[in-house]
């Protein structure tokens, strides 16, 4: 432990230099590593000044060559840039990404599985040559089968599942030349807006480790804003990306139904209500990772409207004038926390001083839905959901339903819908289908809708779990997130943007949701805000010196 920390404060004095604040995309790690030396003397680099830990898979000492403040500089394009043009290679890169894991994930619980064998060999093999060659990819453990590799789900019911062979998504994002070499917690089965659990522990905030990372795709938000790599995979069926965005200071843009495949082993997930993509630091990574994710793939039943060009291309291009309308909540009984309507008052300002125009709409847009009606069917097609994936797996390991399967809240789900019938589950789905039309009918006289994502900062750990009542966690919800699930029910595009935080430091976001199929219009003012108001360089300060 002495010699660890040691090291590390050797490593911190070994990269204090004044002159290392470029934030050009085009800086390279030779350039680096030929000032370090210039100021500490090469030999000092090579009789260990390097940072090394150690591989919690194997106990052998990883020491990447690129320190972390540089590589913690790049998003992925530039990563990939970096390995295209040979400055870095895609083995140092994945040593980086090992090594900051290994150095963060005892603090934030991350990480559900590793895969480094695996992707060292994917890397000796060769990469394919694509937009993200060479980045080092966590891999949100729900939602993205990848063959060979474990798929539990957060759960104990599906401990040591292996799936059988790469989901659409996961061969595309291979082909795109990323390398998927972690697995990231999620709450059992994904159905929490929290990432805890008894079967996976606690996920922790790295800007506030006694608060949530958000779920369900916490672990993937926790280990993008910890540094780990820029980008991670996410899915949304209620809010799972957009959420743990906003609880840790990323960006998180859930696109329209159907526009990432969920092929081949299924069609819909949550009845439609859930779709992929990711979490990321950057606006254009996620633009470009959704051209990699996105299209028709053989056998869908149905796909997302047509849009021209790339998504990259729309992230550079100026939106023009939008008509925005801004809704306060969705849920006439939930009060916003002050911290989160300041951060929403905050966000329309800027949009105000960019050109766009603001109008506050919240009565009027509340007339239209009807929330009760829409929150029951929701509730009922993910406990339906719940259920059919637990009888899956039971059929699969060929027993019975134990008590200590499932955690409580979620036994209760399962046991729950067994009552429901296939004309409630129709009727639920009719209900979705007339908030779409009553939504597309609302955004005919505007461009975009904005909200606060979340009601509160992130809560603390254990005020929404399953280990509790299932009217503690319905109520939680309500309290929470009241404004996510709209777009899962409608379908269509939204985004949480990390415009703002708290006195304290704690991210909060602004959501934008779009109309359906229009993910281009969100992209172009998601790079207008990103330019006009940084967020990248809120950056939250974990201890590594305690990590081990």
């Amino acid at each position: 432990m002495a010699s660890k920390t040691n090291s590390v404060r050797k490593f911190t004095e070994c990269l204090n230099i004044a002159d290392m604040s470029d934030d050009s995309d085009d800086i390279s790690r030779r350039r680096f590593m030929d000032k370090l030396s210039q100021q500490v003397g090469f030999g000092m680099l090579a009789s260990g000044c390097m940072l090394g830990t150690s591989d919690s898979t194997t106990g052998q000492e990883i020491a990447s060559s690129m320190p972390h403040d540089e590589y913690a500089k790049h998003d992925a394009i530039s990563l990939a840039t970096l390995v295209r043009t040979g400055q870095i290679s895609a083995e140092e890169l994945l040593d980086a990404a090992i090594q900051r894991l290994e150095m963060v994930d005892p603090q934030i619980n991350a990480i559900a599985g590793r895969m480094y064998d695996e992707a060292r060999t994917a890397v000796r093999q060769g990469l394919p040559n694509g937009p993200f060659t060479g980045v080092p990819l966590p891999v949100k453990d729900i939602s993205f089968p990848m063959r060979g590799v474990a798929s539990e789900y957060g759960s104990r019911l599906f401990e040591d599942r292996i799936s059988k062979r790469d989901s659409t998504a996961v061969a595309r994002l291979r082909r795109a030349g990323l390398v998927p070499f972690a697995r990231t917690r999620v709450p059992e089965l994904g159905i929490l807006p929290t990432t805890e659990s008894t079967f996976g522990g606690i996920t922790r905030n790295p800007f506030a480790l006694h608060r949530t990372a958000g779920g369900s795709s916490g672990g993937s938000a926790a280990a993008v804003a910890s540094e780990i790599t820029p980008i991670a995979t996410a899915s949304d069926g209620g809010g799972s990306i957009r959420i743990p965005a906003a609880c840790c200071g990323l960006f998180g843009l859930k696109p329209t139904r159907a526009r990432v495949p969920l092929g081949p082993d299924g069609f819909e997930a949550w009845g439609g209500l859930a779709v992929l993509h990711a979490v990321t630091r950057s606006v254009r990574d996620s633009a470009a990772l959704l051209d990699v994710m996105s299209g028709t793939a053989a056998g869908d039943p149905y796909t997302a409207p047509h849009h021209d060009g790339t998504f990259l291309q729309q992230a550079k291009r100026d939106p023009g004038m939008l008509r925005i309308a801004m809704v306060k909540t969705m849920h006439p009984t939930t009060e916003v926390a002050p911290e989160c309507l300041q951060a929403l008052q905050e966000s329309a300002a800027v949009c105000e001083s960019l050109g766009h125009k603001v109008e506050e709409t919240t009565d009027e847009f509340n007339r239209q839905f009807s929330f009760q009606e829409l929150r029951q069917a929701h509730g009922l097609t993910v406990l339906v959901a719940v259920r059919r994936r637990v009888l899956t797996r039971l059929k699969e390991i060929g027993r019975e339903l134990r008590d200590e399967d499932l955690e409580p809240v979620t036994r209760f789900y399962h046991d729950y819908a067994e009552q429901y019938t296939a004309v409630e589950l129709e009727d639920a789905r009719n209900a979705f289908f007339r908030a779409a039309r009553q939504m597309s009918d609302f955004l005919s006289r505007y461009d975009v809708i904005m909200t606060p994502t979340l009601a509160t900062p992130p809560v603390k750990h254990g005020e929404i779990c399953l280990t509790g009542m299932a009217q503690q966690v319905i109520d939680g919800l309500l309290q929470f997130i009241p404004c996510t699930q709209m777009a899962n029910w409608t379908g269509q595009p939204a985004m949480s943007v990390p415009l703002s935080q708290t006195q304290a430091g704690l991210p909060v976001g602004t959501q934008f949701m779009g109309k359906f199929g229009d993910e281009a219009t969100l992209f172009r003012l998601a790079g207008q805000l990103e330019k006009a108001h940084p967020w990248d360089a809120r950056r939250p300060k974990l201890d590594t010196t305690t990590a081990h």
